[in-house]
C-alpha cells in the first residue's frame, strides 16, 4: 500500500526565463493541487510570454497563468517550502539560493520546446509533451 504524499503548503516551479515551462508546471498545479497550496513560477531571467504556452494550456482547459513572467528577485524570500527546478540553470540558483534555508529542491529535468523546429503543428507537439510530461510529474509527485 503506497501512502500519498502531503502537498506542500507552496510550490515555485523555476526555469530558464518563466516563460514555457514553469507557467505550464504552474497552471497544471494550481488546477490539481488543493487550493490551500500557493503555486507560483519564475525564472532566473525573465522572459516574455510564450503564445505557445497559451495555445497548449487552453487546448487542456487550463488558465495560463496570469502575471507576466518574471524572476526569483520579484519574489518574496522564504515563502516555499518545494522548489521544483526544471532546467540546469534554475536548479543551481535554488541550490546556491537555499544554502541556508529549510527549503526542498527537486530537479525535473525539462527539455525545452522552444527549440523545436518544423511546422506549427510539430512544434505545437513538442509544447503538448512537455505539457503531458509535468502533468504526469506533478500527479506522481503530490499524489493526485
Amino acid at each position: 500500500m503506497s501512502v500519498k504524499p502531503a502537498a506542500p503548503r507552496s510550490v515555485l516551479f523555476l526555469c530558464g526565463m518563466n516563460s514555457i515551462r514553469s507557467p505550464i508546471a504552474e497552471a497544471i498545479a494550481r488546477a490539481i493541487l488543493p487550493r490551500d497550496v500557493f503555486v507560483t513560477s519564475a525564472g532566473v531571467h525573465k522572459g516574455e510570454p510564450d503564445p505557445f504556452v497559451s495555445a497548449v494550456l487552453k487546448e487542456s482547459g487550463l488558465t495560463p497563468p496570469a502575471h507576466e513572467p518574471h524572476t526569483l528577485d520579484d519574489l518574496d524570500d522564504n515563502f516555499v517550502e518545494l522548489i521544483v527546478t526544471l532546467a540546469p540553470e534554475a536548479h543551481q540558483r535554488a541550490l546556491d539560493l537555499t544554502k541556508s534555508q529549510a527549503v526542498e529542491v527537486e530537479y525535473w529535468p525539462t527539455p525545452d520546446p522552444s527549440l523545436a523546429t518544423g511546422t506549427r503543428d510539430q512544434i505545437l507537439d513538442a509544447y503538448r509533451n512537455v505539457r503531458a510530461a509535468l502533468d504526469t510529474k506533478i500527479r506522481q509527485r503530490f499524489g493526485v
